[in-house]
């Protein structure tokens, strides 16, 4: 009988545990391929071209997210509505559609845009159908001119428009790329935004800017008081007190502040949050490190308008700083935020942070 030598059996053995370690090993690659498969394949972006209703649908895994809407009915493209993953509207319904106890001021507030109050001396930010004809000269208009790109892989939509007078005069070459993603709990808009000169234009510092939303009811804060507001033409408009039930958002700032006293402030970035159906709900908005006027200046008032204006500073400064940006022809600046919608939980200035921390790259 052939004797193995004892060094030998253990060598057996030892490469025996080897090749099944090496076997789980691979098991658990397979298991972890998969896993990430799926969180891959969970959060999937697509979209549904509707050129007949002008807009772009945007679903990650199916659902709807938000729509890119050219169609018009605004002086601006929008994206319109936002919802969580939950599928809880975190946007106002007016213009487009009635809600219960909603409000019905600045029919201008609509989705989420990007323009500005006075650009060589027109008002972007307030035009809407609600202008008197008369009146038109004074206003400005961003037409959509086409869609550049959709990428699903990377969940990218790139468009091109013209910011022109009402002469039809073209002063600014608008292109913009979403990244729309999703992660647990949390779905985000990366907004990067190039405005090229066409002409001499002038930025001059104006309250009524930059990149707006306005929300819905429930996340505006509570208040039992009417309040009056004037744009930079002396248009006033009444807000009025409202029913405050089912009413419960609140600022929440990068740098402490709460509430109205947000308005007015510089901060790296702004939460508004509150429960929507009984469920915690959050809108936040990220500045980036490299856009003009960081940390931007937030134009945000209790009655649901979220705003971050980087250049309005003679006006939240009180005249203590001057900007009047200017870009002369064929120059070009670039503006980048993140929108975060989350919804289950409060999001965390930890969280916030690290998201602006990895934004700002």
């Amino acid at each position: 009988m052939l004797k193995i030598p004892r060094n030998l059996l253990g060598c057996c053995f030892i490469i025996t545990l080897l090749l099944v370690s090496c076997k789980d090993k691979k098991e658990d690659a397979k298991s972890d391929t998969s896993a990430e498969s799926k969180m891959t394949q969970s959060s999937k972006v697509s979209f549904v071209n509707d050129g007949q209703n002008k807009k772009i649908d945007v679903r990650i895994n199916g659902n709807l997210f938000t729509s890119y809407v050219y169609d018009g009915q605004t002086p601006k493209p929008i994206l319109y509505p936002i919802r969580t993953k939950s599928d809880k509207i975190v946007t106002r319904g007016f213009p487009f559609e009635q809600r219960p106890n909603e409000r019905v001021d600045h029919p201008h507030h609509a989705g989420l845009w990007f323009n500005y109050g006075d650009v060589n001396g027109l008002d972007f930010w307030n035009n809407s159908y609600a202008i008197p004809a008369e009146e038109k000269h004074k206003y400005g208009t961003i037409f959509h001119q086409e869609i550049l790109g959709l990428n699903e892989d990377e969940g990218t939509l790139s468009a091109k428009a013209i910011w022109r007078s009402p002469d039809g005069v073209d002063l600014l070459e608008e292109t913009t790329q979403f990244v729309f993603s999703e992660e647990g709990n949390t779905r985000s808009i990366d907004r990067t935004t190039t405005l090229k000169a066409l002409q001499d234009v002038s930025f001059k510092d104006n309250k009524e800017g930059m990149i707006g939303v306005r929300v819905t009811r429930e996340l505006e804060i509570p208040s039992d008081k009417p309040a009056v507001y004037t744009d930079a033409e002396g248009n006033v408009t009444e807000v009025k007190a409202l029913n405050n039930e089912g009413v419960n958002g609140n600022y929440f700032g990068s740098e402490g502040l709460t509430g109205d006293d947000v308005w007015g402030t510089r901060n790296k970035w702004v939460k508004l949050e509150g429960n929507i159906e009984a469920e915690t709900v959050s809108l936040t908005i990220i500045d980036h490190e490299k856009n003009i006027g960081y940390p931007t200046y937030w134009h945000a008032r209790g009655y649901g308008l979220f705003a971050a204006n980087p250049l309005g500073q003679a006006i939240f400064s009180e005249g203590k700083e001057t900007l009047n940006f200017k870009l002369n022809q064929g120059e070009s600046v670039t503006f980048k935020f993140r929108i975060l919608v989350h919804n289950g939980s409060k999001l965390s200035k930890k969280a916030i942070d690290e998201s602006f921390a990895y934004f700002n790259k």
